[in-house]
């Protein structure tokens, strides 16, 4: 009986959530898989690395499109598509955790050859099903939009040779144009065809004229910047990876930050804003996440994430200015959560969640504070606590509404 009820009261919260959120003035912006697939899929059929699996999801947008749809207008069928495949089907490190030896960590199963080709391929089409679904059954009676996310990396050329140069591009190819230019073109780059060959699969006439065109935005997630050394050599081994197929080095170079803070480069997103408006057409695109990380327990005084989001909000900003069709932006995260990769140890929240608590009783950080006065238009504001510098220097004007974002920019 339970199991039989089970739906629907899930269907009841979720609708008192989504009704709650949209009575407060929040509008939400709904990703139906970050991570989550149901393992009775995965056992079945392999989950994503199965052509299954494009019906499946298919059935499963139905249903939230057509229970949730009159309360949320912004649907992402898939977070990060390009380091879900990587990370669950090439390095093993996120779930469903397939990797082969020599590649990935722990492999137990898995074939990091082929496999994160097949599960982007097929993670492709399960979008472009859903989002053909919903404007053609939904999308004028609910006037929402649907987009797929990625992540961005700014990447940098380690020298100034033509060799990284290219490289550099190769890497823009494997890892944001793998996903993008399927959308927009229709295919995947020419540099993956070339170095992966008969291990990437290929999209029939009919599914490449599905796949193009179908989104309405691109969610973005970006928080660093890599810099890119040419490695030819790797293109010599047998077996080869996706990685290995890029035929480039990713070097992080951690600056002046404590080890575990993300370095502050704000001019990543904005090269990648830029990216995207010279090599894509400047599609309409969201900021799904950008955050510093900072260890759990540091302090509620986060300055190093209020000069974070300092920052990198004064870059998008500046790419608004310069052309950049973005059309909103999102911090990670409003509460401190359990994380993918790094489970408790490590804090992204704007609040502090006590765990030995019963009632998980949250407290503001310095930054909810801080990103509270800059929605409300009240920067700079006159913070007890804030030492910094230089937080307030980029906001001379009022911005009352960032999720449409910056009408007097």
């Amino acid at each position: 009986m339970l199991n039989k009820l089970m739906p629907r009261i899930f269907h009841f919260f979720f609708y008192l959530y989504f009704s709650k959120l949209v009575q407060s003035g929040i509008q939400p912006h709904v990703t139906l898989h970050h991570n989550d697939l149901p393992q009775a899929l995965e056992d079945e059929y392999g989950g994503w690395i199965s052509r299954k699996i494009v019906k499946d999801f298919t059935l499963y947008a139905d249903v939230c499109f057509r229970e949730f749809g009159d309360r949320v207008l912004y649907w992402t069928t898939m977070n990060e598509g390009n380091i879900f495949a990587l990370g669950g089907y090439d390095q093993g490190i996120v779930p469903p955790q397939r990797c082969s030896p020599p590649f990935g960590f722990n492999c137990s199963k898995g074939n990091s050859s082929v496999e994160p080709y097949l599960a982007a391929h097929y993670i492709l089409l399960a979008h472009a099903s859903a989002a053909r679904l919903y404007k053609k059954k939904y999308q004028d009676k609910q006037h929402g939009f649907i987009g797929l996310n990625v992540f961005a990396y700014w990447f940098i050329p380690l020298t100034n040779t033509t060799e990284d140069a290219i490289a550099t591009q190769r890497a823009n190819d494997f890892f944001v144009g793998w996903f993008v230019e399927p959308l927009l073109f229709g295919d995947y780059p020419a540099t993956m065809k070339k170095n992966a060959g008969s291990r990437i699969p290929t999209f029939t006439s009919y599914e490449s004229k599905q796949v193009k065109g179908s989104f309405d935005f691109l969610g973005l997630n970006h928080y660093n910047t890599l810099y890119i050394k040419d490695n030819p050599s790797s293109l010599k081994m047998d077996p080869r990876d996706l990685v290995k197929d890029m035929a480039a080095e990713l070097i992080f170079v951690q600056e002046d930050p404590p080890a575990f803070e993300f370095p502050s480069k704000p001019e990543g997103l904005r090269g990648v804003l830029e990216y995207f408006k010279q090599a894509y057409g400047n599609p309409p695109v969201y900021i799904h996440e950008n955050g510093q990380r900072t260890r759990r327990n540091a302090s509620l005084n986060d300055t190093p994430r209020v000069e974070y989001m300092k920052d990198f909000i004064g870059a998008l900003l500046d790419a608004v200015r310069n052309g950049s069709n973005a059309r909103g932006y999102f911090t990670w995260s409003f509460l401190d959560v359990f994380e993918l990769l790094d489970g408790l140890e490590s804090s992204y929240g704007l609040y502090y969640v006590d765990l030995e608590d019963p009632d998980l009783k949250r407290y503001p950080k310095l930054s909810a504070h801080w990103y509270s006065a800059f929605l409300k238009g009240k920067v700079p504001v006159q913070m007890e606590l804030l030492k910094s510098r230089r937080i307030y220097q980029h906001f001379p004007i009022r911005l009352t509404c960032f999720s449409r974002l910056l009408d007097s920019a």
